[in-house]
């Protein structure tokens, strides 16, 4: 379960969210839904401890995976060593089968450099479901997917992470891509 109580959060003078309350029960997928500055990717970098907020409760499982809004990949590495960074030996074969599900299998030695946006897209959110998290907070998953890629993607984190009782936030302007994960929209 992910659950702020009454989160209140400032840039110095000026305050992105107060009294912000939100629960994720384990099995949900919970998308904010928002204007550009509402508060969205700030409350996923609460959730994940990269903010600190000025009042307020977090409970948050220990191990949660993510997706940024950018890629965060090493170029000059290929696609596997890109993957493998954040996991143990004994994830590797997990971690590959995602690649094959992916369509990147036979190019993972090609370097990240050299990909297009959808496949780097496609790299992150491998490696952020091999890591095999309790939660899973995605920034923008989607973004330079095609309608297939999405469905793929979304296919691999409810079987991964809804129907194995884990949490989702998505964080998404676009309403498809909530309904492509079943997600209870919620409007920041």
């Amino acid at each position: 379960m992910i659950e702020l109580k009454n989160i209140s959060f400032s840039y110095g003078d000026l305050q992105i969210l107060n009294n912000f309350s939100l629960t994720i029960n384990n099995g949900e997928v919970v998308q904010l839904f928002g204007e550009s500055g509402s508060g969205k990717t700030t409350v996923a970098r609460i959730i994940l401890g990269l903010e600190n907020i000025d009042s307020g409760n977090i409970v948050v499982p220990q191990k949660i995976s993510v997706v940024f809004q950018e890629d965060r990949l090493l170029e000059n590495f290929d696609i596997q060593k890109n993957v493998r960074l954040v996991l143990k030996k004994e994830q590797y074969t997990f971690a590959d089968s995602l690649l094959k599900e992916f369509g990147l299998y036979n190019i993972r030695k090609k370097k990240v450099s050299e990909l297009s946006g959808g496949m780097k897209r496609r790299v992150a959110l491998i490696r952020a479901i091999a890591y095999g998290g309790d939660a899973l907070v995605l920034d923008e998953p989607f973004n330079g997917l095609d309608l297939e890629n999405k469905r793929v993607a979304s296919a691999i984190i409810k079987r991964e992470y809804t129907d194995k009782n884990k949490p989702v936030l998505l964080i998404s302007h676009i309403e498809e891509d909530g309904k492509l994960l079943n997600s209870n929209k919620i409007s920041i």
